[in-house]
């Protein structure tokens, strides 16, 4: 009694912004007395997904991150070095903040300003992964093998893989059974399966859609235990933690809907005192 908990949004707890939460077991855990509450909350929601993400990730590997400045990116940029890449790569607006600390990228793009399928050193040589976590990039994959330049991932023949935990548009809709068919199910299941038998597995990464809900709590104690050992660090938007009033929740949406946020966005809904 009187610990302080983290939980997933996996069963329970339901809805947000709650000052009291009735949260199921399996998917909590007590949160590690060096971290604060702000630091727990964007560890269990974004931290978790991106090391469930980074198991996929092998030894030697040379990593490319789409989003990579968000809540799930800032966080999988630092898990990819711990599971061994030997080149990460970043690509997001803001380019010099993912070559800092923590997130430390070896090279990063701003897809305003440049072309990451065009950027010569990774065509030279060419990623053995590409993770997607902003959605839209494996149909501009297709679109660049078309023209018939170099590409920036290897072939599934050469193992390269390609995965992603987003449609290729992440905002939606879902009102019918059919619409999720339609968005998840439906690319997810011909891409899949085109990159591993069909003509595409000589020119496109293995597509995989990475479902990263886990309904345990296994991933999130490994993630509190990472950080609590001071080997991933929390990223909170510099804008937050923002206060639990109707200002402050306000611009947490906002932000959160202007997808450009640095880190994932707080919201402190009590204190720890």
């Amino acid at each position: 009694v009187g610990d302080r908990v983290a939980a997933r949004f996996m069963n329970k707890p339901l809805g947000m912004l709650g000052e009291y939460a009735l949260c199921n077991t399996d998917v909590c855990d007590v949160v590690p007395q060096n971290l604060s509450s702000e630091d727990a909350a964007a560890l269990v929601s974004s931290a978790v997904v991106a090391v469930l993400i980074a198991d996929r990730i092998r030894e030697g590997d040379r990593v490319l991150i789409y989003g990579a400045g968000g809540g799930v990116g800032s966080h999988l940029c630092q898990m990819a070095r711990l599971q061994g890449a030997s080149y990460v790569a970043g690509v997001g607006r803001d380019s010099e903040r993912l070559m800092e600390a923590p997130l430390y990228c070896d090279y990063a793009v701003d897809y305003t300003k440049t072309d990451p399928f065009s950027v010569k050193e990774w065509c030279d040589k060419p990623f053995d992964v590409i993770i997607d976590l902003a959605g839209g990039a494996w149909p501009a994959l297709l679109q660049h093998r078309s023209s018939g330049h170099p590409s920036i991932v290897k072939s599934a023949k050469s193992k390269g893989r390609y995965l992603t935990i987003t449609p290729d548009n992440p905002v939606f809709e879902i009102h019918k059974m059919r619409d999720f068919f339609k968005i998840f199910l439906f690319p997810s299941l011909g891409r899949a399966i085109s990159s591993r038998i069909g003509l595409s597995r000589a020119s496109m990464p293995k597509y995989s859609y990475v479902l990263a809900l886990p309904e345990t709590s296994e991933a999130l104690t490994r993630t509190l235990a990472l950080a609590s050992e001071n080997k991933l660090i929390a990223c909170i938007d510099e804008q937050g933690p923002f206060p639990f009033t109707s200002d402050g929740v306000r611009r947490a949406f906002e932000l959160q809907a202007s997808y450009h946020t640095k880190g994932k966005v707080v919201i402190t809904v009590s204190s720890d005192k």
